[in-house]
C-alpha cells in the first residue's frame, strides 16, 4: 500500500497534564492502527513568532524569521493528514495555534493542503464550548485547502466519561482519516467551498501578481498542471 503519513499537534500549554493531548493522541492511534505513519508535535515546545504582514513569503514563499515555525510547516506539508488539537481559550484556539495558523497566509493562498485530510479536536472548561474551538478549526482547514474528515470534542462539565466518549470517537476518526486518505475521498458538501476558495484565490494572487511573485507562478503552474503530475 501507499505510505500515508499523519501529523498531530497538540496546542495546549499543559503538557503531558493536556486532555487535549489525549484526544491528539486516540486520533493518531486510531490512524497508526489502519497503516499510517504518525507523528506527534507538541507546539508549546517550540519557539514560534508572531506574523507582522511583511509580505515575504508572497513573493519567495519562504517566512525570513528564523525560528521554529519552518521545520513544523515543512511537517504539515508532508503529511496526508492533520490532526488539529487545542483547548478552548475564550471561545477560540490557543495563541500558540493561532500563531502558527497566522504565519500560514502562503498556505491559504497557493491552497497548499488542497488533497490532504484533517480532524479537529477540542476541549472546554464549560458546557458547548468545544463546539466554538471546533467550527474555528473546520473552518481554518478548509480555508487552507483540506477536507475536513470529522472533529471530536469534550467539556470537562460533562464529566470525566466525556473525555473518554471523546477520545472513541477520535480514534474512530483516526481510523477514517487513514481511508480517507486512501481512497482519496471526496466529501460533496465540503467541495463547492473548496472550489469557491480556490477561485477567491487564485483571483486575489492575479490581481497582485506584480508583487506577489512566488504565488503568481504558482498557481500558473498549476492551472498548467493541475494535477501536479507534470
Amino acid at each position: 500500500g501507499i505510505a500515508m503519513k499523519v501529523l498531530g499537534i497538540n496546542s495546549s500549554p499543559r503538557g503531558s497534564e493536556s486532555s487535549t493531548l489525549r484526544l491528539v493522541k486516540s486520533a493518531l492511534d486510531g490512524a497508526q492502527s489502519s497503516g499510517a505513519d504518525v507523528e506527534f508535535v507538541d507546539l508549546c515546545r517550540f519557539n514560534i513568532e508572531y506574523c507582522n504582514a511583511c509580505g515575504v513569503c508572497y513573493k519567495t514563499g519562504r517566512c525570513p524569521k528564523k525560528d521554529d515555525f519552518q521545520s513544523i510547516y515543512e511537517k504539515m506539508l508532508a503529511a496526508d493528514g492533520l490532526v488539529m488539537g487545542s483547548p478552548n481559550y475564550i471561545r477560540s484556539v490557543t495563541a500558540q495555534m493561532k500563531t502558527l495558523l497566522d504565519r500560514m497566509a502562503d498556505a491559504i493562498h497557493c491552497q497548499l493542503f488542497a488533497g490532504k485530510y484533517s480532524i479537529t479536536v477540542a476541549t472546554s472548561g464549560s458546557l458547548g464550548h468545544d463546539q466554538h474551538v471546533l467550527e474555528y478549526m473546520n473552518e481554518v482547514m478548509l480555508t487552507l485547502g483540506s477536507y475536513v474528515t470529522g472533529n471530536a470534542g469534550a467539556s470537562m462539565a460533562a464529566g470525566p466519561e466525556a473525555l473518554a466518549d471523546a477520545g472513541k470517537r477520535a480514534f474512530q476518526l483516526g481510523e477514517s482519516l487513514t481511508e480517507d486518505i486512501r481512497t482519496k475521498k471526496s466529501y460533496y458538501k465540503q467541495e463547492p467551498i473548496l472550489i469557491e476558495n480556490r477561485k477567491y484565490f487564485q483571483n486575489l494572487v492575479e490581481m497582485y501578481k506584480d508583487e506577489w511573485v512566488h504565488q503568481y507562478e504558482y498557481w500558473k503552474t498549476w492551472r498548467e498542471c493541475p494535477d501536479k503530475k507534470c
